[in-house]
């Protein structure tokens, strides 16, 4: 009789156990179709002038030469901005290397370096870095 109760209890437990295996890390239906987050998951929601502010401190190294609200190597962010509204630019194009500066054209040989990494960068990035450039201007 206590072998039949105790190979019950160990069939019992290996078989929840079993499950619990099973389920972790699958998603359910609605998760997989794009519908609830999960208590433990983490929703990701950048906005594009969060994305550019990522790239212009991290990958970008923008940061290195460009201030916000005041001019170092390079003019500072509100200044580029202004200047790209004030005569329609496109900053994008700029950081493609399809366009020619119009900040301050005796300071581009300095950026050479970095439009050769930005022209890698996806339109999704320069979009946001663009975005996030004109959010500084006030």
């Amino acid at each position: 009789m206590k072998k039949i109760i105790f190979i019950a209890i160990a069939v019992v437990t290996f078989s929840c156990k079993g499950k619990e295996e099973e389920s972790f890390g699958k998603g359910n239906d609605t998760e997989k179709s794009g519908g609830s987050v999960n208590e433990g998951m983490v929703a990701e929601t950048k906005t594009s002038v969060d994305l550019g502010e990522s790239i212009f401190l991290g990958k970008g190294n923008c940061v290195s030469c460009h201030k916000v609200d005041e001019n170092m190597i390079g003019p500072s962010l509100q200044n580029i901005a202004k200047i790209y509204k004030e005569k329609n630019g496109s900053i994008v194009a700029f950081l493609k290397g399809e366009d020619e500066p119009i900040v301050d054209p005796s300071q581009y040989a300095i950026m050479q370096a970095n439009i050769a990494l930005t022209k890698t960068f996806s339109d999704k990035e320069l979009t946001a870095l663009e975005a996030y450039v004109n959010s500084t201007l006030q």
